[in-house]
């Protein structure tokens, strides 16, 4: 059955061809809800990489729209090559954020329409919306069959845990890790998250926490540290958390201490699950240690949120995704079904057209 509860769509294109694209600025959450448009393609790559808009569904969505706003900005200031323009801020735009392969796959899906024909060039702009438009959808529609999919594996009463924010402010709508918690409530079933802050950036205290009191799902706030103590009470049936980048093998990039989480998983015997579209996917790489990883700044530890908590000079290491290993995973919940096991074979049967 549908939900009439409100679920969080974080961004959107304003108007038509001559429009912009829309977005909850995810920095001003949850003290603040402002919602910011982009007009300028740097605006956008800003966004990005200042993470007003992140989780990988949601950057590709927003990176094809850049690509459209870069045609429309090529087009109104009369650019000789509005193609070479525009396939030129879709590159720049590539450059915002390693990890996360949906940026790559939305760009990609765009250039073919970049380099069609423009000889009627208001013809050409209206196929550059269509296909970021129908990206946008697909990505609403692989969310709510990674929701099926994964609601199936939860029994009501259930406790699960997750880390960061894999809801709708990192995709199209219901999210990944969070489409399923979302769909066993719209199925009627009663569960209970527990939430990692996230450190260092709170992305579970200030985003997943926020989404999950706007949909009424009962939840609990602990910090990373605590999810070992949680796991030993017999708390936890089950870890699902989201993924930025999948390898052939099942080794999964998502946000740093995701790692951590399965080892205690697997020690305490709780099942752990990744939820990811199959667009997350990156078959080219054979294994987790190909999957290139963020280092952000130092800043974000040692003056998180405007305070100094670290004397000042102190050496940083602040990457921002690990790597889990897929031995340490028990599934996979994509749009496509449930990979299990996760093994290379596996998921060629699953993913692969």
């Amino acid at each position: 059955m549908n939900s009439s509860k409100s679920t969080v769509e974080t961004l959107s294109w304003v108007g038509d061809l001559d429009g912009h694209l829309r977005m909850i600025d995810q920095t001003q959450l949850p003290g603040e809800f402002l919602e910011i448009d982009c007009i300028e393609i740097q605006e956008v790559w800003d966004a990005i990489k200042q993470l007003k808009v992140r989780g990988a569904p949601a950057i590709g969505i927003a990176a094809a729209y850049g690509v459209c706003l870069a045609a429309k900005n090529a087009i109104q200031t009369g650019a000789q090559d509005p193609q070479q323009v525009t396939q030129e801020q879709a590159d720049y735009l590539a450059t915002s954020r390693p990890t996360a392969v949906n940026l790559f796959w939305a760009l990609n899906r765009m250039k073919p329409v970049i380099q069609s024909d423009a000889t009627d060039l208001a013809d050409w702009q209206r196929r550059l919306l269509a296909e970021a438009k129908e990206i946008h959808e697909e990505d609403r529609r692989m969310c709510h069959r990674i929701g099926e999919c994964g609601a199936a594996l939860l029994s009501d009463g259930d406790s699960v845990l997750t880390h960061c924010n894999a809801g709708g402010l990192a995709t199209a709508e219901y999210g990944t890790a969070l489409s399923v918690f979302f769909t066993a409530q719209d199925q009627g079933k009663s569960l209970h998250v527990f939430v990692d802050e996230t450190r260092p950036l709170l992305q579970g205290a200030r985003l997943t926490a926020w989404e999950l009191r706007q949909r009424e799902v009962n939840c609990t706030l602990i910090c990373d540290s605590m999810a070992a103590q949680v796991m030993k009470e017999g708390r936890v049936q089950a870890v699902i958390t989201g993924a930025d980048r999948i390898a052939a093998n099942g080794d999964s990039a998502n946000k740093i201490g995701t790692y951590s989480l399965a080892v205690l998983a697997k020690h305490h015997g709780v099942p752990f699950y990744i939820a990811a579209p199959t667009s997350t996917f990156d078959l080219d790489l054979e294994h987790g240690d190909q999957i290139p990883i963020e280092l952000r700044e130092s800043a974000e530890i040692t003056d998180g949120f405007g305070r100094s908590t670290a004397p000042s000079g102190v050496p940083v290491y602040n990457p921002a995704f690990d790597v889990t290993p897929s031995e340490l995973i028990r599934g996979i919940i994509t749009d496509r079904g449930l990979i299990d096991p996760v093994n290379a074979s596996r998921i060629q049967e699953v993913v692969a057209d």
